[in-house]
């Protein structure tokens, strides 16, 4: 399962106040334009586009715990793992990581993704 974790707490709520909506045209057409944090501030839900080889529509997940922050796809949502929904997570992280420059990501099973966006 593709994932991003960062080695601090993000505040969603914070971050939902700071996103910007991505939208990607190329070989490949990402889309995620908005976010969803539930009430107590622990998950953000964002509803995802990608269409490459597929046209799939599917949730990203950020979940916080006391010490780290995770990307990965909603488990209700079992989308194809295709190099676009690589893509569309790892331009999710690069807005992260352009909000909260001091972050580090622990750990990845993204990095050539991550490589081509953040630069």
């Amino acid at each position: 399962m593709p994932h991003i974790v960062f080695e601090n707490k993000i505040d969603l709520d914070v971050f939902s106040k700071k996103f910007l909506p991505i939208f990607k045209r190329d070989s490949t057409l990402i889309k995620i334009q908005t976010i969803f944090v539930d009430k107590d501030n622990f998950t953000a839900l964002l509803p995802t586009v990608v269409i490459d080889e597929h046209h799939q529509e599917f949730l990203i997940e950020i979940s916080t715990r006391k010490d780290k922050t995770t990307i990965r796809l909603y488990p209700n949502t079992d989308p194809e793992k295709t190099d676009g929904i690589k893509m569309a997570m790892a331009l999710l992280a690069k807005q992260i990581l352009d909000n909260y420059p001091d972050f580090k990501i622990t750990k990845t099973n993204l990095s050539n993704y991550l490589g081509v966006v953040v630069a």
